[in-house]
């Protein structure tokens, strides 16, 4: 009966998915069974789904220019540039097409400066005929991630008495991309360093606007690393720069640790000052009463009759 509802390969297939479950089902006890709401194609030919094309990120490394790049996702025959289409448009303008596909790379779009305008929403999508696979709403100054600083450069700004700390001032440039000198940008700086064979990175400061920063209290006989990255008006940090290497080539030459040694003869020095300045508060504060314990008062005679002031 059921070979006579269905004909073809998809009869074929589904008598004998239905085969498969009615035997499974005659052995297993009735108290243990249990219902699952399966569909006849997932049994047949898997639950597994394409990935969709889709815009992965928009950034602007200056606010001048921006970029868009997507992911063809498992649409392989999307590959060719002429399969896919990046279209945009601003506010309630027409819909245009992206004006680079080149310059940016494989699978991008770059829009130069001509295209580009802040405080403007775009609104952009990737589709393929009349397909579409992904939107997106994105402004202009919230997709700024600057490139990394260049020209990183230290110097020492000071050395501990004994040789084992040294502070540094590290230096860098903007990145060329971002025009801060003019102000049209405006870049926060964050500096991390670390031992060489060290994990754990640590910030001396919170972001600074300043391309410069000091670093205290390094040891002499460690190498360090050092990188820095910026972040714009998004919030977003770019890249790190290249790693800027800090030796100071001492080695073995001086200790790892500061040694402390109690200077026990300014200690014995200062204890006795300090010993007799209060004794001689305490006396000071005192006299009227040591005078009259050391010096205690002559009694005056008394003669009964006498008035004593008769005698004076």
């Amino acid at each position: 009966m059921i070979a006579k509802q269905k004909t073809g390969v998809e009869g074929f297939e589904l008598a004998f998915v239905r085969g498969i479950v009615m035997a499974e089902y005659s052995a297993i006890p009735p108290r243990r069974f249990k219902v699952t709401s399966v569909s006849t194609w997932q049994l047949v030919k898997g639950s597994s789904s394409k990935e969709r094309p889709h815009i992965v990120k928009c950034r602007s490394p200056e606010m001048e220019t921006f970029s868009c790049y997507w992911d063809n996702g498992d649409f392989h025959n999307l590959t060719a540039p002429e399969n896919i289409q990046l279209m945009y448009k601003k506010r309630l303008s027409e819909w245009k097409e992206c004006p680079d596909y080149i310059t940016a790379g494989e699978n991008s779009c770059y829009f130069n400066t001509t295209y580009t305008s802040i405080w403007v929403p775009y609104c952009i999508k990737l589709l393929s005929g009349n397909q579409t696979y992904d939107e997106k709403n994105v402004n202009v100054e919230d997709i700024v991630i600057p490139d990394p600083p260049i020209g990183l450069n230290w110097s020492v700004l000071n050395t501990s008495p004994t040789g084992v700390y040294t502070d540094i001032e590290v230096t860098w440039e903007p990145p060329p991309s971002a025009d801060v000198k003019k102000g049209w940008v405006t870049l926060k700086y964050q500096l991390l360093y670390k031992d060489v064979n060290g994990t754990k990175w640590n910030e001396p400061e919170t972001p600074v606007l300043a391309t410069k920063l000091p670093v205290y209290a390094l040891k002499t006989c460690h190498d360090y690393e050092i990188r820095i990255r910026a972040k714009g008006p998004s919030d977003i940090y770019g890249e790190f720069s290249e790693t800027l290497y800090v030796s100071f080539g001492a080695t073995g030459l001086v200790p790892c640790d500061e040694e402390f040694q109690v200077p026990w003869s300014l200690v014995i020095a200062f204890g006795t000052l300090g010993v007799m300045v209060m004794l001689s508060l305490i006396l000071f504060s005192k006299q009227q009463k040591l005078k009259i314990l050391i010096l205690p008062p002559v009694p005056v005679p008394k003669i009964k009759g006498i008035d004593p002031d008769l005698l004076k």
